[in-house]
């Protein structure tokens, strides 16, 4: 069975059906080098964008430049959001967390019942088909058990700038002065460094990781999968938004 799951996994599915036609192709069309170079190039490519191998030390370089201190103090918690849906059903109202989300909320939660300070949940509407999501988390948070005056919902976030931007003046309002910041270990640094261009000084606390922090090879990480795809995407999306910090 293990075979057979190898066998479908990498070949029946993208981006390993993909990557397998461009072989096809190339060994179809190998009178024409031209054709079946472009052929192969792209599969090797394809293949090198869909392997834990590439983007796992990627995803690892940005998720292991902040640690979660062993003792967390602050004065309330920040939790960014990552996306949510519209209409789903949830117990006490509408709107799910994505996984993201809902793990960011998860520690943001834990440390609100070690330290018992407020929580601002920071994320708006981003796409007309998705949830606002301070207003999911929020109600999330209530069915757990945390008071309403614990919960400070920031909903007109659209990106990780307007989180900083948003939050700062929350927290310049309310005097709020040490924030523990809670967000995904790879959204960490773009964030830090965002919330530090607002003018305000957090204390990271990083969740939701998508790799081991020491990593290990292992011979599935030579397997093209969507989900080592998306890591990619992940990092590259994370090292550009570092990039572009100082135009936006």
């Amino acid at each position: 069975m293990y075979v057979v799951k190898f066998l479908y996994t990498v070949f029946l599915f993208p981006p390993g059906l993909f990557i397998l036609a461009l072989l096809l192709f190339a060994w179809w069309r190998r009178r024409s080098r031209a054709l079946a170079s472009a052929a192969l190039v792209a599969a090797a490519v394809l293949y090198l964008a869909s392997i834990s191998l590439v983007s796992g030390p990627l995803v690892n370089s940005l998720e292991t430049r902040h640690t979660p201190p062993a003792e967390a103090d602050g004065d309330v918690i920040v939790v960014l959001g990552g996306g949510a849906t519209l209409d789903t059903p949830n117990l006490g109202g509408r709107g799910h967390l994505a996984g993201s989300s809902a793990n960011r909320l998860l520690t943001g939660l834990q440390l609100h019942r070690k330290l018992g300070v407020p929580i601002v949940y920071s994320g708006g509407q981003v796409y007309a088909t998705g949830g606002v999501e301070a207003e999911v988390a929020r109600s999330i948070l209530l069915s757990l058990g945390v008071p309403g005056d614990k919960i400070i919902a920031e909903t007109a976030s659209l990106n990780t700038g307007d989180n900083a931007r948003n939050t700062a003046a929350i927290l310049r309002q309310r005097g709020f002065s040490r924030p523990i910041l809670v967000t995904s270990a790879y959204h960490m640094e773009r964030s830090v460094r965002q919330f530090g261009k607002a003018g305000v000084a957090v204390l990271p606390f990083p969740t939701d990781y998508q790799d081991n922090i020491g990593r290990r090879f292992h011979y599935t990480d030579l397997w093209p999968t969507p989900a080592a795809a998306g890591q990619l995407v992940l990092a590259l999306k994370e090292y550009l938004g570092i990039a572009a910090i100082n135009w936006y």
